[in-house]
């Protein structure tokens, strides 16, 4: 697997434009082997509610501690920085806010919010923290009406505690997803890594478990160790697993998959949303 260096306008145009506006993005804080590709298409995922969060998962290189209150001006930013990017579809992203009553939710709605104000006819993928399980932020999200809601349920459940998760927190997960779908018109989606010691049998109950939550499209990658701090690598995959897992999720009934190794939840998410129906019967 091999990423290219940044070398063209596109990609150092974009990085100009977080700087000017003091933004943070999940291209930068995870560590996202595919920066330097979608910052040369002049794409970037926003990640919102400050850059520090405040879980230790074992997976993530976002850093950890106590956050910042949020910035009342970063909605008006987020916004500002999409339009001066010629965006037509925004990928916004958070760090966990367990610090806050609502998790996060009013600010991922005044983002929404914004974005509409100032690019007419833009379409808006939100990825949402779980909110400890709270229905109040997750249907205020849902009445801003993002196109796209997302949730990543990560990894297959019996994995949980080696990515620092509670086990409980895989049916949470499936849960946000679940009444995402009976809460809004917003198409849903969530994301897997593999090669952290899971089975294909658990990995096919996983999928199916999030069509029966009506998830409708799914993204699939490998995972990749952020430092020696983080749980390590299983195994490395090969590229044919990623397709026939794409095909197998397909077959579960969701509407687009993208897989493979190099694949994260936002990854070309514009094209993933663009090549689906906009809602896939529920197995729910």
């Amino acid at each position: 697997m091999k990423v290219k260096f940044p070398s063209q306008d596109g990609y150092f145009s974009v990085s100009a434009i977080l700087r000017e506006h003091g933004l943070n993005t999940i291209c930068s804080s995870a560590l996202c082997p595919n920066r330097a590709e979608c910052w040369t298409e002049r794409t970037a995922t926003f990640l919102i509610l400050g850059d520090v969060c405040t879980r230790n998962c074992g997976f993530c290189a976002v850093a950890k501690g106590v956050p910042l209150p949020p910035a009342p001006d970063e909605p008006e930013r987020v916004a500002e920085a999409a339009a001066s990017l010629g965006l037509r579809y925004v990928v916004v992203t958070s760090v966990t806010r367990d610090d806050l009553t609502d998790g996060g939710g009013a600010h991922f709605v005044r983002v929404i919010q914004a974005l509409r104000s100032r690019i007419p006819g833009v379409r808006v993928e939100t990825l949402v923290p779980d909110f400890n399980g709270e229905e109040a932020p997750l249907r205020a999200v849902l009445d801003a009406a993002p196109d796209v809601l997302a949730h990543n349920i990560e990894t297959v459940e019996s994995l949980y505690a080696r990515i620092g998760r509670p086990a409980a927190g895989y049916r949470r997960s499936l849960e946000v997803l679940h009444r995402a779908k009976a809460l809004g018109p917003s198409v849903t989606k969530s994301g897997l890594m593999i090669g952290l010691g899971e089975t294909g049998d658990d990995l096919a109950r996983t999928m199916a478990d999030l069509r029966a939550a009506g998830c409708e499209l799914l993204t699939i990658g490998q995972y990749l160790q952020p430092s020696k701090r983080h749980a390590p690598v299983a195994r490395y995959c090969e590229p044919a697993e990623f397709e026939s897992l794409r095909r197998e999720a397909l077959g579960l009934g969701f509407a687009g998959v993208e897989s493979g190794p190099l694949v994260r939840s936002s990854y070309r998410a514009h094209k993933l949303q663009a090549g689906s129906p906009a809602a896939v019967p529920s197995q729910a």
